[in-house]
């Protein structure tokens, strides 16, 4: 078989060096701690997000190795032509996901699946990413699209002798890592541990949970919010894929969005599901994009379940691989209180928060 060729190509007029303030940012645990309800049950069987952390004992998050992350995330250096950075498909005021059904990669072509949302991927216990979990961590993951024909197209020694000719670089990996060596190992150490730090504790959620760790929503949360509530711990049954105060899967699930399987993810029609935390603000959804508002995804889990062999027996109306899928048969007011409730997971300052931002000034 032919291998592809390609020649590197720099547009170096628009490329700047990161802006970075003198006092190293807050990253860490010990300097940016998990609020209680996150260390502890929350309301409605919520559970304990940190129990979920998938963060190795071997790449704790450091404030220079998150600094160093986040240059890179924002670097458009790690594509071929200098063109695309993670953060071209992982805008932060889109919860770092895509407004675009299908990203565009360095020359234009088209992703094959819609860019997952990066809050809290820290909480995901099974510790795989990619919407078919092909990547075994998030270190192993961080490097696979810097090195993709479609999205940023480098080899991973072009990457590292790229780094290698900035004026930037090697100060970055000194304070990170103790010594100014750049290699893959150590990118990838630093991607994931910015990822790691994204982490959403700030919605109106979070501010119905006292410093204590205990809630009290009814004080917090409308009518109309506290009816979505019980919909999403209850009867709508949101809350058994989507645990834990983080509000994210702990597997992949088939959710029947076709009666016939096109894209097999991690097998037999089944995809990891990413946080709901933030979910307002990174539409589209599902791993094609397919829905354009959360309205239709609501919609679609009320009475629009399609039957298949693989679909998760949660889905199913009874015991068996014969029963039907659901049919929730939600009202109208019933829908958009479940709405409503997905709304008080936006974090405003979560979305604003300049640790979070790009440190290239355009």
């Amino acid at each position: 078989m032919a291998t592809q060729q390609f020649t590197i190509v720099v547009f170096g007029s628009d490329l700047v060096a990161p802006t970075l303030p003198v006092s190293v940012l807050a990253y860490s645990d010990a300097r940016v701690p998990l609020p209680r309800h996150f260390s502890q049950n929350g309301a409605g069987g919520a559970g304990s997000a940190i129990a979920a952390d998938n963060t190795p004992a071997t790449n704790a998050i450091t404030d220079a190795g998150a600094t160093l992350g986040r240059v890179l995330f924002y670097d458009r250096r790690l594509s071929r032509n200098d063109r695309i950075a993670c953060a071209s498909c992982h805008q932060q005021q889109f919860a770092f996901s895509d407004t675009a059904r299908l990203s565009r990669g360095f020359a234009g072509g088209l992703t094959g699946r819609h860019s997952m949302g990066l809050t809290n991927a820290r909480f995901y216990t099974g510790g795989r990413f990619f919407w078919d979990e092909r990547a075994a961590s998030l270190e192993a993951q961080v490097l696979q699209p810097i090195q993709d024909a479609t999205e940023m197209g480098l080899t991973l020694d072009e990457l590292q002798t790229k780094l290698s000719l900035t004026a930037y670089y090697p100060a970055l990996f000194a304070a990170a890592f103790g010594s100014r060596e750049i290699t893959n190992d150590r990118v990838a150490l630093a991607l994931a541990q910015f990822v790691r730090s994204l982490v959403s504790t700030d919605a109106k959620f979070d501010r119905a949970f006292g410093p204590n760790g205990v809630p009290n929503v009814a004080a917090t949360f409308t009518a109309q919010e506290l009816l979505g509530q019980q919909l999403y711990t209850g009867r709508a049954g949101c809350a058994r894929c989507h645990g834990t105060t983080a509000h994210i899967s702990d597997a992949v699930h088939n959710t029947g969005l076709d009666a016939t399987i096109t894209d097999a993810g991690a097998g037999n029609g089944r995809f990891k599901a990413p946080s709901l935390r933030n979910v307002e603000a990174r539409a589209p959804y599902m791993h094609d994009g397919r829905f354009r508002s959360l309205e239709q995804v609501v919609d679609f889990y009320d009475r629009g379940v399609q039957n298949n062999p693989g679909l998760d027996p949660r889905l199913r109306a009874g015991r068996g691989p014969n029963a039907p899928p659901q049919r929730l048969n939600l009202s109208r007011d019933e829908r958009d209180a479940l709405v409503a409730f997905l709304k008080t997971f936006t974090d405003r300052s979560f979305l604003n928060d300049p640790r979070f931002a790009s440190p290239f000034a355009r």
